[in-house]
């Protein structure tokens, strides 16, 4: 199998990016077809593959995890803006899981949280004076709990969460 074949719309591409003179490059590799792109995109597999290519060697670069909506993965077509926000974090510390500060804020975005006061929660939850200062048992316990507590009663939630309000203003 070649690795491009402008018949059959499969492109591959290889870009470097050279953050000083000295540097060695930072690659990364990019390929689409019609199989692994948009709907909304098809015809443009040659710009799709290199836009990913591009974006990878950059986010290998700079060190940030996702460059472009392309890194993200395409959507079923007639997908409803509502669910596009419910996609979880792309894998970035190495197991496969989410960071928790990707899963804390999917949590914020997914409920319409306000969210310093879900920081001041998380604090008073892990029992420090500021979430940094939590361990990341403490922190992944409340994010467990903020999810469950968002999904089975999402009343309460904002209830606990207005009384950080009422205690900022009252400071």
């Amino acid at each position: 199998m070649r690795f491009c074949d402008a018949a059959a719309s499969r492109w591959a591409f290889k870009a470097i990016v050279y953050k000083s003179s000295a540097c060695r490059g930072f690659v990364g590799y990019g390929d689409a077809d019609p199989s692994n792109v948009s709907p909304l995109v098809r015809g443009a597999e040659m710009r799709v593959a290199e836009t990913r290519a591009v974006n990878r060697a950059l986010r290998k670069a700079y060190g940030i995890g996702i460059c472009s909506v392309e890194e993200i993965g395409s959507l079923p077509a007639r997908q409803s803006e509502a669910n596009v926000r419910k996609l979880p974090p792309q894998p970035v510390n190495g197991n496969g899981e989410p960071k928790l500060r990707d899963q804390l804020c999917l949590l914020i975005r997914q409920h319409g949280l306000d969210a310093s006061l879900v920081k001041q929660y998380a604090a008073e939850f892990c029992g420090t004076k500021d979430l940094r200062q939590a361990s990341r048992e403490q922190v992944a316990s409340f994010i467990k709990h903020i999810g469950e507590l968002a999904a089975r009663d999402k009343e309460a939630l904002l209830v606990k969460l207005s009384s950080f309000a009422q205690q900022a203003g009252a400071a």
